[in-house]
């Protein structure tokens, strides 16, 4: 059993950054590829970018060139940076395993953008 615990949404201006973090509950190394997925309101959850265990990336070809992804194995933390964000940015985002485990599932945080 993996749970994952997000942080550092907020509310910020189009065009603002901010750095999501990440913190399993197992060893990072251990747990594999991770990703971070969002959901805006009314839609499915969908997924942003991934990153393995040697740390190769993966973008959405919406978040490629404004966001990155990295990890911090001794940490057990994975961060998302988020620059140049858009009104669509604005869900609530998730870390899971990559492919997802549904019951890997926290509770998110909330990114707003809003001018």
């Amino acid at each position: 059993q993996v749970q994952f615990e997000e942080s550092g949404g907020g509310l910020v201006q189009p065009g603002g950054s901010l750095r999501l973090s990440c913190v399993a509950s197992g060893s990072l190394v251990s747990i594999g590829p991770v990703g971070w997925y969002r959901q805006a309101p009314g839609k499915q959850r969908e997924y942003v970018a991934r990153i393995s265990s040697e740390g190769q990336t993966m973008y959405a070809d919406y978040v490629r060139g404004r966001f990155t992804i990295s990890r911090d194995n001794a940490k057990n933390t994975v961060s998302l940076q988020m620059n140049s964000l858009e009104l669509e940015d604005t869900a609530v985002y998730y870390c899971n395993v990559a492919p997802v485990v549904s019951h890997y599932w926290g509770q998110g945080t909330q990114v707003t953008v809003s001018s």
